[in-house]
């Protein structure tokens, strides 16, 4: 099983660029038909957060549109750009999708299960998964303990070492990792929020997170770094399972480059 991660596409209305610099959309756009291009076509897409910028219902509409040139199945979590009730209507037929409260999910329909956290607290930008939300997923991760399992959430439960996202870090996240390392079966965690690539080991797994489809967050982890970001390399994770062998994740680039030459 091929699956495709995207994340932090910060959708705008038509029209209208991503901090009035970069035209999001179309680079939104580029990133599906990357997907759609691949040598293997994934057989799910997992979308971890800020899919749109505002949290306004006309970039819902705008990120459902392009979105329909998708012909692979998606799953969608909230970010801290997202607006939870717009997310919920505009896609009401995601029957996944609870219909009331914090977007928490589990999807068991393929060879590998796929719990979706919500960790975005209203209004703010930091994240945190509160008690019933923990005492929900020990329940979920409890009813198998054998069957490999993805976590995905939006923000990374760790600390990153870049000062101007670490503000905007999960907040107590010592409960989730309680949980999680209770279940060796859960494969990895896939999270977004920091426009890049990141590897951790955490809670007796391991934490990836993916690169932005727009803009890349500058590396700088000196303490008192302002805040900057490039547009810079664009990309996407994919996430190989197989059974015999279990994951692999890799980044694959969005764009076009010199070659294919005939070494390796």
């Amino acid at each position: 099983m091929l699956i495709a991660q995207l994340s932090d596409a910060h959708i705008r209305p038509a029209g209208h660029l991503y901090q009035g610099v970069v035209d999001s959309n179309q680079m939104f756009v580029e990133a599906l038909d990357h997907l759609q291009g691949l040598d293997q076509r994934p057989d799910l897409a997992l979308l971890t957060g800020d899919l749109v910028d505002l949290g306004m219902p006309e970039e819902y509409l705008e990120a459902r549109k392009l979105l329909s040139r998708l012909d692979i199945p998606y799953l969608i979590i909230p970010g801290n750009h997202d607006h939870r009730e717009n997310l919920r209507t505009t896609f009401a037929d995601h029957r996944y999708l609870p219909a009331e409260g914090p977007l928490n999910y589990c999807v068991d329909d393929y060879p590998v299960r796929i719990v979706g956290l919500d960790s975005t607290v209203p209004n703010q930008h930091h994240g945190n998964i509160d008690s019933t939300a923990i005492q929900w997923l020990a329940h979920v991760l409890g009813r198998d303990t054998r069957k490999p399992t993805i976590l995905m959430m939006h923000h990374p439960p760790f600390v990153t070492g870049i000062p101007y996202m670490d503000q905007y870090g999960c907040i107590e996240s010592g409960r989730l990792a309680a949980v999680v390392e209770r279940f060796s079966n859960v494969e990895l965690v896939l999270c977004g929020h920091v426009h890049r690539q990141m590897l951790r080991r955490w809670a007796g797994t391991v934490v990836c997170t993916c690169p932005s489809t727009t803009t890349e967050i500058a590396l700088q982890l000196h303490p008192l770094a302002h805040p900057q970001s490039y547009v810079g390399p664009r990309g996407c994770m994919l996430h190989l399972f197989q059974e015999e062998h279990g994951f692999v994740s890799h980044v694959s680039q969005i764009g076009k480059f010199t070659g294919p030459y005939p070494f390796a």
